[in-house]
């Protein structure tokens, strides 16, 4: 996924790659940039592990992210954007609020699942895009046109149906009195956009091979 940036679903390969572990340590000289690192990941594989791809685009069915009829409620960062990034995790204010670049997601329990309040400053609409697919395990594509940083806070209640139970597992609970918004009604209540169905072809790297057990240093 970093080597080539790209998301989970986006690689197709051998099912070993999701329970193998491994230990890399890797020396990155001063001033590199992210593309010449991911190129350096991308010669790791090819040559400790013996990895060769080829790319095929697939269709999926995606979230597109858009305007919602009433606009956008979204507010310009409060953050000077080109300030140097703190070292660490984004830091706090003393009332526990972000006050330096980032995104916090909290999970709380609920009475018929858990809820989550994210929080981030200084963020591009692609970050939000990446959160919103993790939550609900579909891609989903920012077409918005929107191109600034902005700080932005969302409460919803966590769908647990979206993601495949695990073996010997039980539906979460259901039909509680007072339970928070579902993702797509807070992000277009909260936030002034929409999610809308559609399909879209993505590009895919499939690996044809790779070794379990890579060469020795």
């Amino acid at each position: 996924m970093t080597a080539y940036d790209l998301k989970t679903y986006q690689i197709v390969g051998p099912s070993w790659m999701d329970t193998e572990r491994y230990d890399v340590m890797v020396k990155v000289p001063a001033g590199t940039t992210k593309d010449q690192v991911n190129i350096m990941w991308q010669n790791l594989l090819s040559e400790r592990f013996g990895v060769k791809i080829h790319h095929e685009p697939k269709e999926f069915q995606v979230e597109d992210l858009e305007i919602g009829k009433g606009g956008s409620k979204l507010k310009g960062t409060t953050l000077d954007p080109d300030a140097p990034l703190p070292a660490g995790p984004p830091q706090r204010d003393k009332n526990g609020e972000l006050s330096s670049p980032g995104v916090v997601v909290t999970i709380m329990p609920g009475a018929s699942g858990p809820n989550a309040h994210a929080t981030a400053k200084a963020q591009p609409l692609s970050r939000l895009a990446a959160m919103l697919t993790t939550q609900i395990n579909r891609p989903v594509l920012d077409k918005t046109g929107l191109t600034g940083l902005y700080d932005f806070k969302i409460d919803y209640s966590i769908d647990l149906s979206a993601f495949p139970l695990p073996p010997g597992g039980t539906a979460p609970p259901t039909g509680a009195s007072d339970p928070g918004p579902d993702l797509s009604a807070a992000v277009e209540q909260q936030l002034g956009l929409k999610l809308v169905s559609s399909k879209a072809n993505l590009d895919v790297i499939v690996i044809d091979q790779a070794e379990r057990v890579p060469t020795e240093n």
